[in-house]
């Protein structure tokens, strides 16, 4: 019963290709299991993870957004700039720019849903669109804050222990309230009704529309988030910053047991594919290995945890 039950959840395939990380980077350097590293790789997860699981949201309700890594650039480039160029109050700032991220996200379900286009075109063109606001705004410069910001230490800066920073508090935290959402709520029932069978569950009187559009604004919300928490850590920002973050969020919940047909995922899962994620990049830089040889790597797990998850399914099935 135990094994049925282990078998049931999504997570197996990323848990599985996360052992093998751990084991291989393990073997090639055994300072890979340290304090310091691990809080290296929750640290960079924590920044990952807290798109991919508003990205795994979306896609359990059957979208995409591929602009969450422009949003992600131009919304903690905003905030660097009202902080030090308009002098605004960090809170103030704060709230403006989180509300910026979730007004791309809505403008991204308008368009999709009211001109019935695929996600993939609107968000694509989204993605194109808000990288060159951001590079037109700071013409292509970093803008870095030198002040000592309370805001900004409390969503990344800080440490809590080691080399944890304290962002990974709050990505736990909201993965905790997404997983709640998804798994405990009349909500969450909605996203998988509408990802899955969505003329079944528009029958049945779910407001599939207005599910989707709040998925896309909640998907805005957190790669804007996402941005806020890596200039409190950071301290500056690049209008380049995140341009493979759309494909690394969308790898982490795929990994994570997602699928991208809508429908089926999970919120523990793209978590863990995030530290997946994190893992191989932190791993590959101790090991003395090319940059470029994480995107191979990310390509490999994706597959492979796909295709374990695919099989997976296969034996629940035949078992049932």
């Amino acid at each position: 019963m135990r094994i049925k039950a282990l078998l049931g959840h999504r997570e197996v395939g990323v848990a599985v290709a996360l052992v093998v990380v751990y084991v291989v980077f393990m073997s090639m350097k055994k300072e890979f299991l340290s304090a310091g590293t691990l809080g290296d790789i929750v640290t960079v997860a924590a920044e990952l993870g807290t798109v991919a699981v508003g990205v795994s949201f979306l896609m359990i309700a059957g979208e995409m957004d591929l602009s969450v890594g422009s949003n992600f650039a131009l919304t903690c480039m905003l905030l660097a700039m009202f902080i030090t160029r308009f002098s605004w109050n960090p809170y103030l700032a704060f709230v403006v720019v989180l509300a910026c991220a979730a007004g791309i996200g809505a403008l991204n379900g308008l368009v999709t849903l009211s001109a019935r286009i695929p996600s993939f075109i609107t968000t694509l063109g989204a993605m194109m669109f808000w990288r060159g606001v951001a590079l037109y705004l700071t013409q292509g410069w970093p803008i870095s804050v030198f002040a000592d910001v309370p805001l900004l230490r409390w969503l990344g800066g800080a440490k809590v222990y080691h080399t944890f920073h304290i962002s990974a508090v709050w990505w736990l935290i909201i993965g905790a309230v997404f997983w709640v959402t998804l798994q405990k709520t009349a909500y969450g029932n909605w996203v998988f009704a509408t990802g899955g069978k969505r003329a079944a569950a528009r029958a049945l009187g779910v407001p599939d529309t207005r599910v989707k559009l709040v998925n896309f604004i909640l998907a805005g919300v957190m790669a804007g988030l996402a941005g806020c928490l890596q200039l409190g850590r950071m301290g500056s920002m690049s209008p380049v910053w995140g341009q493979d973050l759309p494909l690394e969020a969308i790898a982490a919940a795929v990994v994570g047991g997602n699928s991208l047909n809508g429908g089926v995922g999970s919120i523990l899962g793209a978590m863990l594919g995030a530290v997946t994620m994190a893992s191989i990049r932190i791993g590959l830089v101790m090991v003395g290995a090319p940059a470029y040889w994480y995107m191979a790597f990310v390509g490999f797990i994706v597959v492979a945890a796909v295709a374990l998850n695919v099989r997976l399914g296969e034996v629940i099935s035949w078992h049932r």
